[in-house]
């Protein structure tokens, strides 16, 4: 039973852009904007007058979940890193994603844990449902794990949360990759579309799926995995009417679920299946009337959300994930370089654990490599090795685990159908298991000064 993990972003941040008569000098300063609800944030790129390559520690490619996570744990270590972001401003897609314990104790090692739970309802449960509106079975997390934390949070939030506590200069947008290699003293060079050379000892993907770093670094591209979902979150001004629990809906070939965000906002995706990934839709108008003809014959309670979902917040994505075949698929880094959350092992969100592994993946790579950068690069690369080490063998079966729990959820067989909802679900199905692998400890990031 999984939690879908999605999110939705428009970033409250406004950006003043001021330049030098130094082509090689610019400067990144946040500004308000005439919009009240975006804050844009341009960084700047400082380059020595007599070089055309700019010399950096530690660069972070991509401001999403695991970019920003990892620079703000280094950061409280006391390492100074610079984040590159294509976009002009932090990224605005997606809805909401789920967290459980494991995310929530990464998150409160980087001291931003208790910020964002006071945004967010704690979940108690799960209640499954077939088409028609009958519960097959319901479960409540505290009875299988009284440890257990489940919040939704808005993706947008998160990361606003994440970036605020960087330096004002730490985040260059407008800044897309156009080439990478191999440099001088064993690091490694960066060439922006914008002309700017940078020379970095350690470079760390984090620019998600379609990852340039990863590609560079013989990664293949993610495979489809046969379905996609439909995403979106209601708003309810005066007040949401939905008991904090995750609502699973299960049909044939095409399953759902709801769980409240907030008191005013309800988080839903839809997932159904098709041969291709399809054409890309871009009236998102369209997009949610795909959504309700797809269930137009089941319960009404969905739809209900749906309708109360503005047209701007619903997408559609194609499920992929990334095998991490041992002996077979490239080493997680190579050089100074290395990769993390997305860019390394995408999976699909059947267990509701993608953010949650970027977040476990940041904090794991950051404890090993702050203290290597002081001692040489052959001390960095072992603890890259190290990172990857430890984290493969988390996140090769658990990005497995989910493609088959998912491959399961979407079979269309009306026998098989039957016995989910007759047997398996009401009867065999145990919580406490299954949300084993939200098990994770993690040590405090101790605040260092840089």
């Amino acid at each position: 039973m999984a939690v879908f993990s999605s999110s939705f972003l428009p970033l409250h941040c406004a950006s003043l852009h001021q330049r030098t008569s130094n082509p090689y000098t610019h400067y990144s300063l946040p500004v308000l904007t005439n919009n009240p609800k975006r804050i844009k944030l341009t960084s700047l790129t400082i380059v020595s007058a007599g070089s055309d390559i700019r010399k950096e520690e530690v660069v972070i490619v991509g401001a999403g979940i695991a970019g920003l996570s990892t620079a703000v744990s280094l950061h409280r270590l006391g390492v100074r890193s610079v984040v590159l972001e294509q976009a002009e401003s932090l990224r605005t897609g997606g809805t909401s994603l789920t967290l459980f314990k494991n995310g929530w104790k990464v998150l409160d090692a980087m001291g931003v844990g208790d910020e964002l739970r006071s945004q967010y309802l704690e979940i108690l449960g799960i209640v499954i449902k077939t088409e028609n509106g009958r519960v097959l079975r319901a479960f409540t997390f505290k009875d299988e794990d009284q440890t257990q934390e489940v919040r939704a949070v808005e993706r947008r939030t998160l990361l606003e949360t994440l970036a605020k506590q960087l330096p004002i200069d730490s985040i260059s947008f407008s800044s897309k990759l156009a080439n990478i290699q191999k440099h001088e003293n064993d690091e490694t060079l960066l060439q922006l579309v914008n002309g700017t050379r940078i020379s970095s000892k350690v470079v760390i993907g984090c620019d998600g799926i379609r990852s340039s770093v990863a590609k560079w670094m013989g990664f293949s591209e993610p495979k489809y995995v046969g379905y996609c979902a439909f995403r979106g979150l209601g708003e309810y001004p005066d007040g949401q009417p939905y008991e904090p629990r995750v609502n699973y809906i299960y049909g044939r070939g095409i399953r759902a679920a709801y769980v409240p965000v907030s008191p005013t906002k309800v988080y839903w995706f839809v997932c159904f299946n098709s041969p291709t990934p399809g054409p890309k839709i871009t009236d998102q108008s369209e997009l949610k009337k795909q959504t309700k003809e797809l269930i137009k014959n089941w319960d009404s309670e969905l739809v209900n959300i749906i309708d109360a979902t503005p047209d701007d917040t619903v997408i559609r994505t194609p499920l992929v994930d990334r095998w991490l075949w041992p002996g077979l698929s490239p080493n997680a880094s190579s050089g100074g370089a290395v990769v993390v959350g997305d860019a390394w092992h995408p999976m699909t969100p059947n267990l509701g654990q993608g953010a949650c592994c970027a977040l476990e993946d940041a904090v794991v790579l950051v404890q090993k490599l702050a203290p290597a950068l002081k001692a040489g690069p052959m001390v960095v690369d072992s603890a890259l090795k190290a990172y990857q080490n430890e984290r493969w063998q988390r996140i090769f079966p658990l990005t497995v685990r989910a493609n088959v729990t998912g491959a399961i959820l979407q079979l269309e067989n009306p026998l098989v159908c039957s016995l989910r909802d007759n047997l398996l679900v009401p009867k065999l199905i145990r919580l406490g298991p299954m949300m084993e692998h939200t098990n994770f400890e993690c040590a405090p990031l101790l605040q260092t000064k840089i």
